[in-house]
């Protein structure tokens, strides 16, 4: 092959390859039981996972059960706030982990809906409420528990966890009682 030809080759194999994958981002979704979810994400949704759904919280000086307990030694959690926080963390994947079935079941009812070929306007506004329902109660359940455990730790303690995480921007917020505060969500 001449040698201006390989680099005409080699873009006419790019061009064709970014074609193919352009033309169809969604290929093998199709092959998914519920469309709208990747097998990672049932699976995060049934071991009561976060994903992210607590940023709100987390990133606006309200620390969350799972990290505070990873970094339960670097935030001097004594035995008390290491109780209470691991209480509510096992609370709260017991939670989540209902209000994640909630979301597949949800996920699997509007998939059907279309799978069986019988998709209509009120049906489809049924089905996507539902779905949206069930995607705010698990992430209420997941912000709730931040307030729990931001109650459970000291005012230091705060402002430690966003340190260790790599938060800037300073102190969080006050907020809570400090570890005299031991009480459920919403409570």
């Amino acid at each position: 092959m001449p040698h201006r030809a390989r680099p005409l080759a080699a873009l006419a194999l790019a061009l064709s390859a970014a074609g193919a994958a352009a033309q169809s981002p969604y290929a093998g979704f199709e092959a998914r039981p519920i469309k709208a979810l990747a097998p990672e994400q049932v699976a995060d949704l049934r071991a009561g996972r976060g994903m992210g759904l607590a940023l709100p919280a987390e990133l606006n000086g309200w620390p969350g059960p799972l990290h505070a307990l990873e970094l339960a030694e670097a935030l001097g959690l004594d035995a008390a706030q290491r109780a209470a926080i691991e209480a509510q963390h096992a609370a709260m994947r017991r939670e989540a982990i209902a209000a994640g079935e909630a979301v597949i079941e949800a996920e699997a009812a509007l998939d059907a809906l279309f799978a069986r070929g019988q998709p209509n306007a009120e049906a489809i506004a049924a089905a996507t409420e539902a779905a949206g329902r069930a995607h705010g109660a698990l992430r209420a359940v997941h912000l709730r528990w931040h307030l729990a455990t931001s109650a459970t730790l000291t005012p230091a303690q705060r402002a430690r966890y966003a340190e260790l995480r790599g938060y800037g921007g300073g102190a969080p917020p006050a907020h809570g009682h400090g570890a005299s505060q031991h009480h459920r969500p919403g409570g």
